[in-house]
């Protein structure tokens, strides 16, 4: 819904980490011409061969997508993974349609919650190869050629069985607890909103 609000209308969309492709399957339903990409293997065939979706397996460069093909880029928890963010603006800059909008979701290392965690930070992880903060991120966008317009803290969704799993790295006891009360009561599929540091900004292509 953010991104119809800013979109100049439902066109050319592509996901890129799309994983199986459930982003790309909700923009399909919702009237877009949908893309994937997904280096996975397993993942793509999946998204292409069961969900029926237009997902193609490796890098975004290796897709060779046509240049000013798409209305809209997005990266969910994505640019964070990649080996060089800067030359992957690079290539969403050169797809992405003159004015097309750019989502971008990522840990915030600057957020009150990273400083208070530090070193036991859940986003510090070893397939995290980059970290940014708003400042970073904006600067890096804007010298790949992008306008950053809007920025705000992202909000998810996720089962309550999930959360309590999630505490194991942290205690396995409280860990062990929670996921007896939750499942005791049933509710491990129950999905709640909560926020963990990460942020959403959203730029054009100059």
């Amino acid at each position: 819904a953010l991104i119809e609000k800013h979109a100049p209308g439902k066109g050319r969309i592509l996901d890129v980490g799309c994983a199986a492709g459930l982003f790309v399957k909700a923009a399909k339903e919702g009237g877009w011409d949908a893309y994937g990409v997904e280096p996975s293997k397993w993942l793509a065939d999946y998204g292409k061969n069961k969900l029926k979706l237009n997902v193609k397996a490796g890098t975004l460069r290796q897709a060779k997508f046509p240049s000013n093909y798409f209305d809209v880029v997005t990266l969910w928890d994505v640019l964070e993974h990649v080996p060089d963010p800067s030359a992957e603006l690079k290539e969403i800059y050169r797809i992405l349609k003159p004015g097309g909008l750019l989502a971008v979701n990522y840990p915030n290392f600057g957020s009150k919650l990273a400083r208070l965690a530090g070193r036991r930070w859940w986003f510090l992880l070893s397939v995290h190869l980059f970290y940014f903060t708003p400042h970073t991120l904006k600067m890096m966008l804007e010298r790949n050629g992008f306008d950053e317009f809007y920025s705000k803290r992202h909000f998810q969704k996720l089962s309550l069985g999930y959360l309590a799993y999630r505490f194991g790295p942290y205690s396995k006891l409280l860990q062990a607890a929670l996921t007896k009360i939750v499942h005791g009561l049933g509710l491990q599929d129950k999905q709640i909103t909560y926020y963990a540091s990460q942020a959403l900004v959203l730029a054009r292509k100059k």
